[in-house]
């Protein structure tokens, strides 16, 4: 029951998130998601084990799952991704306690599954690199984004640390990752479209010649 009223509020989040995080926002730019770049997918789900999920959770996604579907063996996950439980069918969900998160951060820090979905991968590829220095905000940075969100910007020694091109990437991968995680079908899905396509394509042309063929003694 839990879990279905959290996907029932997720599917308000649309208008939540405008109002909440700028829909109409002139920092908003395209995110360069790309289901089918494996290297990506699996360097997004690294860096946001590493740096996103000591304070979000993907509940709704599977260790297992991400592993077949980014062709990641299974003791890998387990070894370097898999840092909350034992078991490779076990839930994403990271280790904070809902007081602690709401305690630090004045709000709990929520369940990431879905929000390239509701969000729009846009908004969290350019929310990421939309982080600057403000000296009035509680942790030191704010967010053009979502002006005063309670989020610290947790990847600002990475940041510092890359080139500007390099860390872009690096945030266009984190949201590739998210995009693939709001909905695991939807690679699978994008495959199996371009077979579609290309068997229609075939079939134009015998279904071409046979209209041609029925209809070449109408005048």
């Amino acid at each position: 029951m839990r879990k279905l009223v959290a996907v029932m509020l997720f599917s308000c989040l649309p208008v939540m998130a405008f109002a909440a995080g700028g829909g109409n926002n002139k920092y908003i730019v395209d995110a360069p998601v790309n289901l089918q770049d494996k290297v990506s997918l699996q360097n997004g789900a690294k860096l946001f084990v590493n740096y996103c999920m000591g304070c979000h959770g993907m509940e709704y996604l599977r260790y297992g799952r991400m592993a077949e579907d980014l062709g990641i063996p299974d003791d890998l996950v387990l070894e370097n991704l898999n840092f909350t439980s034992d078991k490779i069918g076990d839930p994403m969900e990271n280790g904070m306690a809902e007081e602690d998160g709401k305690q630090w951060f004045g709000v709990t820090p929520p369940d990431l599954t879905l929000a390239a979905r509701h969000r729009s991968a846009d908004w969290v590829y350019s929310y990421l690199i939309s982080f600057y220095e403000d000296e009035e905000r509680p942790f030191g940075y704010n967010n053009h984004v979502f002006p005063n969100v309670g989020m610290p910007h947790v990847m600002a020694g990475m940041q510092e640390e890359l080139s500007e091109e390099e860390f872009k990437s690096n945030m266009g991968d984190i949201a590739n990752f998210m995009t693939y995680a709001a909905e695991p079908m939807a690679p699978t899905r994008e495959r199996i479209g371009v077979y579609v396509l290309v068997f229609l394509g075939i079939l134009l042309i015998p279904a071409y010649l046979l209209k041609k063929e029925y209809w070449k003694d109408v005048h």
